[in-house]
């Protein structure tokens, strides 16, 4: 029992010497673990920094050979460009000065003037899209739908409309042959136009055209022809509103390309039913082709109103219009289960919107008894 006991203790006093040396030796593991760790991550950081010296040595040498010391002396329409090119087997990385322009702001939509008079607010039963709407029994003149019809607005190229009628009714000769000029050129909203400067088409080739696909020279070349050019033609447009009775309408070219040409809906009612009377101004406006020669060679033209070629119309006369203060503009002439119908849209937004309200309104007409649909009016800017 005592010799046992005697082991036991000196095993632990062995255990106890030992304990101090073996700590020791671990610390020192530990230190020089760290001290390691401690190298290496400088010599990452050492590394790092000398390679962003190097790049940016070069960025700045590059910078500085062309004008400047640093990015600060940048332009504010300027910007740094990296480009990276294999010269002589070797990647190069430069740095190059490149102009910008700044992104332009999108500009706000242009409002129609039916828009800025709140027209557009106005509902209707049918739910139109256009701001102006009348529908009317051409042999009774009574009024089917009334929807702002009493306001003058813009009408684009319903003007071409009249001009027809001023040049039909003038006796001019159909076969003499006009040429465009220089003042045909759309100076007010600098529209396009196929026929080129000095092209050549009969004064008929030229009404046709001008109603059946709008072409704005044709229609300026109409008027200039006219006898006393212009001014002349201008103010036989005006008196023959006024003998229609056309109280709200006022004219100032023949094209329509001017917001200064203004009409009611009611007025241009009395128009359509007045034109309808000359054979050559329905034809005209109703065919859906047609091709002229100016210089000799061909060239196609198409309607400008889609509803033309539709199996479910029967369009005795048509025509559209379009200029931004006007919106998209159209009037017809119809027959609709057997009746004559007289429609007028104004500042209709949207490409096909006039249209579709032509539809809707014919849709509603072959349906339902007009007598069902409630006028609407605008009265003091209150819908």
């Amino acid at each position: 029992m005592g010799k046992s006991a005697l082991i036991v203790f000196l095993s632990l006093s062995l255990v106890l010497a030992n304990a101090p040396a073996a700590l020791a030796s671990d610390q020192t593991t530990q230190s020089t673990t760290k001290k390691a760790a401690k190298k290496s991550a400088a010599s990452a950081a050492s590394a790092h920094k000398k390679t962003v010296a190097k790049a940016g040595s070069r960025k700045h040498a590059v910078i500085a050979a062309r004008g400047g010391s640093n990015t600060a002396s940048f332009d504010k329409n300027e910007k740094l460009v990296r480009k990276v090119a294999m010269v002589h087997g070797r990647r190069k990385v430069t740095y190059q000065r490149v102009a910008f322009s700044p992104a332009v702001p999108a500009l706000p939509p242009v409002l129609s003037a039916g828009e800025q008079a709140g027209l557009n607010l106005t509902r209707d039963p049918l739910e139109l899209k256009s701001s102006v709407a009348l529908v009317l029994d051409q042999n009774s003149s009574e009024v089917l739908l009334d929807k702002n019809s009493q306001v003058a607005l813009p009408i684009a190229s319903l003007t071409k409309l009249m001009t027809s009628m001023v040049v039909v009714e003038s006796k001019q000769d159909m076969n003499e042959v006009l040429a465009v000029t220089d003042d045909d050129i759309d100076r007010e909203k600098h529209s396009s136009s196929r026929l080129r400067i000095g092209s050549q088409l009969t004064r008929a080739d030229m009404l046709h055209i001008a109603l059946m696909s709008s072409e704005n020279r044709a229609a300026s070349a109409l008027g200039r022809n006219y006898p006393g050019g212009l001014p002349a033609f201008v103010a036989a447009m005006n008196a023959k509103a006024k003998a229609l009775g056309m109280s709200e309408t006022h004219y100032v070219d023949s094209t329509g390309l001017s917001h200064l040409n203004v009409a009611s809906a009611r007025d241009l009612s009395r128009l359509v039913m007045a034109a309808y009377q000359h054979p050559v101004i329905r034809q005209y406006s109703t065919d859906s082709k047609y091709v002229v020669e100016p210089g000799g060679r061909p060239l196609q033209y198409s309607t400008s109103n889609h509803l033309v070629d539709k199996p479910e119309w029967q369009i005795g006369l048509q025509k559209t219009g379009y200029i931004n203060e006007a919106g998209r503009c159209m009037v017809m002439q119809t027959t609709i289960d057997g009746r004559q119908i007289v429609m007028v849209f104004l500042d209709s937004r949207g490409k096909y919107s006039r249209q579709a309200d032509a539809d809707r309104v014919r849709k509603w007409l072959a349906d339902s008894h007009p007598a069902a649909l409630t006028r609407v009016k605008i009265a003091d800017g209150q819908t």
